[in-house]
């Protein structure tokens, strides 16, 4: 079988093509509608809003004294079910851009990661996206938010994306940060709920997906050497996922979409995945070419640099050269400082570099 190319983002489904940037908000739309009930079982609702208290506040003298909030967010709609997010900014009134980070469940950011996100003078801030709904490599739906919305089909990582838009809400009100400064990142799991977070919230400055792998950034047309195909992940976690998508088990390349998709729906807003080169389950090789496809978006829209990628060695981490990469990758796009180095290196120069469609100009015809 010939090895497939990267579905084309910029072709319609009723076959016309995108010729100007509004013909990519259309396009935009049209993807949302593709990518997001199939592959993710859709979004639950935006509730009409969030209430939220301060629970407790202290400093944290480690930290050079940076205060800690601890806060309850509870869902407008259905006040039984809440879930928590904790805040350290540095001292001052701000704003303060935000890093925010949904892996409170399982791994939080060390003291040395802390310490430098507070040198730059960024606030953190940290939910556990299993409060959200658990991650018990099961399919019950007995608790969390499949319990406000229980006639819904939506899976663990589009619940999970939820609780990041929910976050973002309480960040929007708090006086000391830059609403229109907020980054989002996530490793693994973690990640593939972060990219579909930032993909499907204007409000999210920068999406940075670490190690992310099938159903993040990593293509499923193309998978690399021992990466994760739809077959693994549907077998093992078929929870995270919506119900349609099982219909292309073992038919990966029939998807009416590949993960550039879902990259390009974050345009023209910063983009940035992490990777490890040996970190072959989650599909480096794989990474890099949803990278390029998702580029030619940027491209179109006029802003190529907002797209990166950094490699380094390594397997499945969510390591200190990562947060450093996504710090610098921040303080480029939030505060204009040049980076330290380029996002856009190519480590597998045997790989096909292009594709057979391209970024159309204004005007384009095929």
């Amino acid at each position: 079988m010939n090895t497939p190319e990267l579905p084309n983002p910029f072709r319609f489904r009723d076959g016309s093509w995108v010729k100007t940037h509004a013909d990519w908000e259309r396009r935009r739309q049209e993807l949302l509608d593709l990518v997001i009930p199939l592959e993710y079982g859709g979004l639950p609702p935006t509730p009409s809003g969030v209430r939220f208290e301060p629970l407790h506040t202290h400093i944290v003298r480690s930290l050079n004294n940076a205060p800690f909030t601890q806060y309850r967010i509870f869902h407008a709609d259905e006040p039984s079910f809440h879930f928590r997010l904790d805040l350290i900014r540095p001292d001052g009134e701000g704003p303060f851009p935000v890093v925010l980070y949904g892996d409170g469940c399982y791994r939080f950011a060390t003291e040395d990661v802390l310490r430098e996100i507070l040198r730059r003078r960024f606030l953190f801030a940290q939910f556990s996206r299993v409060e959200i709904v658990p991650d018990l490599y099961n399919s019950d739906r007995n608790s969390g938010l499949y319990l406000v919305y229980p006639r819904l089909s939506f899976g663990a990582l589009a619940a999970w994306a939820w609780g990041f838009h929910r976050c973002v809400d309480v960040l929007q009100e708090l006086p000391f940060v830059d609403r229109h400064a907020i980054a989002i990142t996530g490793h693994s799991r973690g990640g593939k709920a972060a990219l579909l977070a930032g993909a499907t919230d204007p409000r999210i400055t920068l999406t940075a997906p670490n190690g992310s792998g099938g159903g993040g950034a990593g293509s499923f047309y193309r998978p690399g050497p021992g990466a994760e195909r739809l077959a693994d992940l549907l077998k093992a976690v078929p929870y995270w996922f919506g119900p349609d998508l099982r219909a292309y088990v073992n038919r990966d390349h029939e998807l009416p979409f590949d993960q550039h998709f879902l990259k390009a729906l974050v345009a023209p807003r910063a983009l940035l995945s992490v990777e490890g080169l040996e970190d072959h389950w989650a599909n480096p090789t794989g990474t890099w070419l949803t990278h390029l496809a998702a580029r030619e978006v940027y491209r179109f829209l006029g802003v190529p640099d907002r797209i990166g990628i950094r490699f380094r060695p390594g397997g499945h981490d969510h390591s200190p050269a990562d947060w450093a990469a996504f710090l610098d990758f921040m303080e480029w796009h939030i505060r204009g400082t040049p980076p330290p180095a380029r996002y856009d290196e190519n480590p597998f120069p045997s790989l096909p570099q292009n594709f057979s469609w391209s970024a159309p100009s204004e005007g384009f015809l095929p």
